[in-house]
């Protein structure tokens, strides 16, 4: 995928370099109310086995890694080679900069390429900010598993959204 560059931010794969900053924006994102268990990298290189270079779409301002959108088959079977799961981490100062919705949008145009026909992700329902903008770039509920976790003191349902894609039209192969 080429760089994108609206306004100053920059939209790229993720290169080994990213590593460091992505794991620290790991910690800082995924919390009680936006995970059901701590991300804990054990080093780097745990890291980038689960997080190879290539399997996010980084956003840059200003060079600043200042958020990711990370993509993957779901399962190893072919016949869901044309599903992509998604999860994306915006740092709080960048927060409400429209910089989530452009690596959506990004995603979105990177797996239609590729013949996604459908974007996937599953959320908290606590997690009331993060549905919003689920919802507000065209992601529907597909279902819920529901008291799923006990965060907080508080059960909690876990929810799957989806985004169906037009320009999907194969099985999806080449962006796994």
């Amino acid at each position: 995928m080429p760089q994108l560059n609206r306004d100053a931010l920059t939209i790229r794969p993720s290169e080994i370099k990213d590593a460091r900053e992505l794991i620290v924006l790991d910690n800082m994102i995924w919390t009680e109310d936006t995970s059901p268990g701590p991300l804990m990298w054990r080093s780097r290189e745990d890291y980038l086995m689960h997080a190879p270079p290539g399997s996010q779409l980084v956003a840059l301002k200003d060079g600043e890694l200042c958020g990711y959108v990370g993509f993957g088959c779901p399962s190893g079977m072919e016949s869901n080679r044309h599903v992509c799961e998604v999860n994306i981490a915006v740092h709080p100062k960048f927060q409400r900069m429209g910089i989530g919705g452009q690596l959506i949008e990004a995603i979105k145009s990177h797996a239609a390429e590729n013949r996604i026909r459908k974007l996937r992700l599953r959320v908290l329902s606590c997690n009331e900010p993060a549905l919003a903008f689920y919802r507000k770039c065209g992601f529907v509920e597909e279902g819920r598993l529901r008291e799923e976790f006990f965060l907080g003191g508080r059960y909690v349902d876990e929810v799957f959204m989806s985004c169906m894609l037009t320009g999907g039209k194969e099985d999806g192969s080449h962006l796994a």
